[in-house]
């Protein structure tokens, strides 16, 4: 009985944080989905990523909170609807509600079928930005989440090598803790500029930051391949 009178407490005390956050009163307010999309604002505005007629993949987009800031950051009036300048392709294992003018797929990117029909989409195009919120289910064992962040981690530059310009950026989620100072190291193995930023919009609680690579050292592949 204990237990479940602390574990109430605890998604009561979380729920109550949640009902007063700031960021969640502002995006409701404005249309987003969730307080994430302040995240890639902040660090959109601060490192000036997405461009006017730019094109953006946004891995694990679910429930569509990036996908609809780049939306927005894409269209001459900011608007959430109407005419777009860019290309938005977004993908997550989870269904997604259809933002206007993002191009969505479902699908495990861990699965080489499913990084295919994303190429597919690109149709031989370098893309401008890629944007990661992706985070794996946390067991609460050290080791082995940091084994699957990592993982993650290394996909998305995968992926980035492969489907990005030599001048674009990766935006990814990561955690401090076990395993962090290796994904930096690998991020500046890969990458011309490394930036580790933490949002305000991210809870202080949290040990999420993001890590934001900008320039390929040594891309497998360029415009005109």
């Amino acid at each position: 009985m204990k237990i479940k009178t602390k574990s109430k407490k605890v998604n009561k005390s979380w729920l109550n944080d949640h009902v007063n956050d700031t960021y969640v009163k502002l995006a409701k307010k404005e249309g987003y989905r969730a307080r994430a999309a302040y995240k890639l604002k902040e660090i959109d505005e601060q490192l000036k990523l997405i461009r006017p007629g730019d094109w953006v993949v946004d891995l694990g987009s679910a429930p569509g909170a990036w996908s609809q800031y780049v939306r927005r950051r894409l269209s001459p009036e900011g608007a959430a609807i109407g005419q777009l300048n860019g290309t938005i392709i977004a993908l997550d294992i989870l269904p997604m509600e259809a933002v206007e003018g993002v191009q969505f797929i479902q699908g495990d990117f861990r699965e080489p079928e499913v990084l295919e029909v994303l190429a597919n989409r690109l149709e031989g195009r370098l893309v401008d930005v890629v944007v990661s919120d992706m985070a794996p289910n946390l067991s609460g064992i050290e080791s082995a989440d940091a084994a699957r962040i990592a993982h993650l981690v290394e996909l998305a530059i995968e992926f980035s090598q492969l489907h990005l310009k030599r001048d674009g950026a990766l935006v990814t989620k990561v955690f401090h803790g076990s395993g962090y100072s290796q994904l930096v190291k690998l991020f500046k193995e890969n990458f011309v500029r490394v930036k580790p930023i933490k949002p305000k919009a991210s809870r202080d609680k949290s040990s999420e930051t993001f890590l934001v690579g900008m320039g390929l050292k040594s891309p497998l592949k360029q415009e005109g391949d």
